[in-house]
């Protein structure tokens, strides 16, 4: 029995030994409680034998000093089984603990999934919402804009009944009506833009192109001329925004009706290239001027008007943009047709104007050593008398570029021929002037009717002051 008490207190020995400060995980702490709940059931086996083996001889001993002894250690051995319940009591509760917590952090782990899950469905759902509100706005507005639509389809159905119902004459007086109306709006708008009144012309504008989008259709040419007038308004009032919707819209209509070649839809391009040259849109603007240009070129001839406007209108563009050599080129180009066009082509003896500005600014500068001086109906001066304003604005801003360069000789020579060039073109109005007058007298003597003489006097006095105001 001795041994068997002394190989339970070295179990107990042994069993308390370890080091206090050690971090055990969750594993390593189970592992040992199980280790150790298995040495506690087998102590309390050992225990039990001993104790009912204490008994035994407890019985045999009664009241000897033998059986005090016994009785002593079988006491003992009762609050060694007595805490041996308890040990393998408290591990059990350490068991069951542990395995709840391990059920616990199982279900956390699960929740945590859950909660990233509902976060990912959560995201989900707030896209799928933000697409669901903006196709609902759109939806919205398509609705909006079909009520619309079928409003005006039922008032123009209803008008289409009363068409039936009205004489072909009553039906032709309303139609000069409407046209009187629309006539009536634009020549108020005229009336107002040349006082300066854009707001009001604005105003009259917007009313003549609701009434012309519902009798004529939003497609119509029409439509687009009024489009393209409130843009050149809005232009005037510095509102490039607003204009270049208008003036897109415009182009829209005329290529849709007339062609993507036609003449007038290069108007319209020259019309938006200005907007947008106004808002630094350098690029489109560069596009819209070459398209322009290839329209007139193949619509309308290299020798139209319009091509060297347009021409000096993209020249423009590359100046502002510093692409001097560019803009130099398109101007010599102009100078150049327009010289062939009056004198024939290009050689030795038959130079345009910028040829001969060039030669004087190197004889200018010792560059040209044989070059003799030029008369008053030299190449040169020959050369400034192409009467044309596109000519001279050409010259001058040509001249201006020279001038830029540092070829001040060659700019002289060039703002000397658009300055001739302007008083000869002053002279031939003055000359046209003088017929009409002669034409107005002799018709009024002839005819003695004064609203013939009104008519052609009111013509005189609006092509004079016109000429020599500009």
């Amino acid at each position: 029995m001795r041994e068997d008490m002394s190989s339970v207190v070295c179990v107990k020995e042994t069993d308390g030994q370890g080091d206090p400060g050690e971090k055990l995980s969750q594993d390593e702490l189970l592992c040992r409680t199980r280790e150790v709940m298995q040495g506690l059931e087998a102590l309390r086996a050992e225990h039990q034998a001993i104790l009912e083996g204490l008994m035994g001889t407890l019985r045999c001993l009664k009241q000897s000093q033998e059986g005090r002894a016994v009785d002593e250690k079988t006491a003992m051995i009762q609050r060694s089984m007595e805490m041996l319940e308890l040990g393998l009591g408290e591990a059990q509760v350490m068991m069951a603990l542990s395995g709840h917590l391990s059920a616990v952090e199982a279900e956390k782990q699960k929740l945590r999934a859950q909660v990233r899950r509902l976060c990912q469905e959560n995201q989900w759902l707030r896209d799928e919402l933000a697409g669901t509100q903006q196709r609902l706005q759109k939806s919205e507005q398509s609705v909006a804009q079909l009520e619309e639509e079928k409003k005006h389809l039922e008032f123009m159905n209803q008008l289409k009944k009363y068409d039936q119902d009205l004489s072909p004459s009553v039906r032709l007086d309303l139609i000069f009506l409407l046209m009187f109306i629309i006539a009536t709006f634009i020549s108020c708008f005229l009336f107002f833009r040349d006082q300066n009144k854009y707001k009001e012309a604005a105003s009259l504008l917007n009313d003549a192109l609701a009434i012309r989008e519902k009798t004529l259709g939003r497609d119509h040419p029409a439509v687009a001329a009024t489009l393209n007038n409130l843009a050149v308004l809005y232009g005037k009032r510095g509102k490039y925004k607003e204009a270049e919707p208008l003036c897109k819209r415009a182009l829209e209509i005329r290529e849709k009706v007339l062609g993507k070649d036609h003449p007038d839809v290069a108007k319209q391009l020259n019309n938006l290239a200005l907007l947008c040259q106004n808002q630094g849109k350098y690029e489109e603007v560069e596009y819209y001027y070459q398209r322009a240009l290839e329209i007139y070129q193949t619509k309308l001839g290299p020798d139209d008007p319009n091509v060297a406007k347009t021409k000096n209108n993209l020249a423009s563009c590359y100046l502002k943009q510093g692409k001097f050599k560019q803009a130099e080129t398109l101007y010599k180009e102009i100078l150049t047709r327009a010289h062939e066009r009056e004198f024939g082509s290009v050689d030795d003896e038959n130079k345009p104007i910028w040829m001969h500005a060039e030669e004087r600014e190197e004889q200018s500068k010792g560059k040209q050593k044989d070059g003799s001086p030029f008369g008053e109906y030299g190449g040169w001066y020959k050369a400034c008398k192409v009467d044309s304003p596109t000519v001279t604005t050409t010259l001058k801003n040509l001249g201006a570029l020279y001038r830029r360069q540092g070829k001040f000789e060659a700019a002289e020579t060039l703002e000397e021929a658009a300055l001739r060039s302007r008083k000869r073109v002053r002279e031939c109005v003055c000359v046209c002037v003088c017929v009409c007058v002669c034409v107005y007298i002799y018709t009024y003597f002839l005819s003695n009717d004064h609203q013939v003489f009104y008519l052609i006097k009111n013509r005189i006095k609006t092509v004079f002051f016109s000429s020599f105001l500009s």
